[in-house]
């Protein structure tokens, strides 16, 4: 019995269970059986022109990049890290790419809202730089400085020892925290990296294979489960879910394993102990897309890449909400805070996943592209997010999302 309900558990701990359990959620939505959304699915054309407009104007060749942390990390037309990266001295691919994994795993957990008011000012340009681009800088720049590196000789990397014991004065110093710029969730944060140390130290059978443990050794982990030297994207998704699971903070657990970014939502239904349980993963896959590019540089075939699904955050689904196609049936609901696990939160982010599925269908035929040609991942960056921001500033000075959640820095 033990061994079956791992399984369930563990089922739920993939891309696939996203996109079965989201899909369920939108039919049961397009039969007006949720509880906060209908859904009118007339307005999704004018948001696929929305879509393609931002991405013809950010990528007029239509030659687009996944939508990764690496995006970030360009500010002032300079891809800072590239420009790091190419002027350092690597023994060979892997040891650049268990340096990208490093950074692309710690920066993709400090990536979680960052509220309004926050700004880092970048040294080199002068620029105070806001939201998801200013923790990514801020964060390129920890990395870089040595901040995460037990050798001050090696800056690059990121050390477990090191991680574990990060103290929160050291995050505040260089997110540049103060009363008048506030960020969000900073310990939440903060905790989540200590997390991630002590989780890296004790599975050095996973993390240390070609070092002392550290998040970069989920590379060599990786890599060695390729086939004929391919990757599936998918099975990145699940390398992250299972060996870093357990860093975050106690939530939903199934036969003793935490389910992450997973949530109860009575309307869902299974013949088993997954009954209710709503996966979303978003930081996760989010992190999975940004592992991609540092496997294709070691020399790695990353396939399946749309077996990963639409990320569940507050650009892409403030997309559908403020384009109409989700309406909510209480109009009052949009002037309430809503806890990440309440049902509308639940219902709005699952949704969300499944609009962007048949989104990216409509894109691609506005583009006259395939889905090889144009991976939802690109659509995503192309694209969603960017139009999710367009209308939200557009509807709102501040640019705030349409619905207000309530977060602790480690799901949106």
């Amino acid at each position: 019995m033990a061994d079956a309900l791992e399984l369930q558990a563990r089922s739920l701990l993939s891309a696939a269970a996203v996109r079965a359990r989201a899909g369920e959620m939108f039919e049961i939505g397009l039969n007006g059986g949720l509880t906060h959304f209908t859904i009118d699915l007339d307005r999704m054309d004018g948001v696929a022109d929305a879509v393609v407009a931002v991405t013809r104007k950010a990528y007029p060749t239509l030659e687009i990049p996944f939508h990764a942390r690496w995006r970030h990390f360009v500010l002032g037309g300079v891809d800072r890290w590239a420009r790091l990266a190419d002027a350092a001295s690597w023994p060979d691919r892997a040891a650049r790419a268990r340096a990208e994994f490093d950074l692309a795993i710690v920066s993709v957990l400090l990536d979680a809202g960052a509220g309004a008011a926050w700004r880092y000012r970048d040294a080199v340009t002068g620029q105070s730089v806001g939201r998801s681009e200013g923790l990514a800088i801020a964060s390129l720049d920890m990395f870089a400085s040595g901040l995460f590196s037990h050798d001050p000789r090696a800056p690059f990397r990121t050390d477990a020892d090191v991680l574990a014991q990060l103290p929160l004065a050291a995050l505040t110093s260089a997110f540049q925290v103060s009363d008048a710029n506030p960020l969000l969730g900073l310990e939440g944060r903060t905790d989540l990296l200590r997390r991630l140390g002590k989780l890296v130290a004790e599975r050095a059978d996973v993390f240390g294979a070609h070092d002392t443990p550290r998040p970069g050794g989920l590379f060599d982990h990786i890599a060695a489960q390729a086939k004929g030297g391919a990757v599936p994207a998918p099975a990145i998704l699940t390398a992250v879910l299972n060996q870093l699971g357990p860093i975050w903070p106690s939530r939903l657990e199934l036969a003793g394993i935490p389910l992450g970014d997973c949530w109860h939502h009575p309307t869902i239904k299974a013949n088993d102990s997954t009954e209710s349980l709503v996966p979303l993963h978003k930081l996760s896959q989010w992190l999975s897309y940004s592992l991609i590019e540092p496997l294709q540089r070691a020399g790695f075939d990353v396939t399946d890449i749309d077996g990963l699904t639409g990320l569940a955050e507050y650009r892409n689904g403030g997309l559908f909400v403020d384009h109409e196609v989700l309406r909510l049936r209480d109009a009052a609901d949009a002037e309430r805070a809503h806890a990440v696990d309440s049902l509308l939160v639940v219902e709005w982010r699952a949704l969300t996943v499944a609009l962007l599925d048949r989104l990216a269908e409509l894109v691609r035929a506005k583009l006259g592209r395939t889905p090889e040609t144009l991976p939802l991942a690109s659509i995503l960056e192309g694209g969603t997010w960017a139009a999710g921001r367009a209308i939200a500033f557009a509807r709102r000075p501040d640019g705030s999302p349409p619905l207000k959640v309530i977060s602790d820095g480690t799901v949106f």
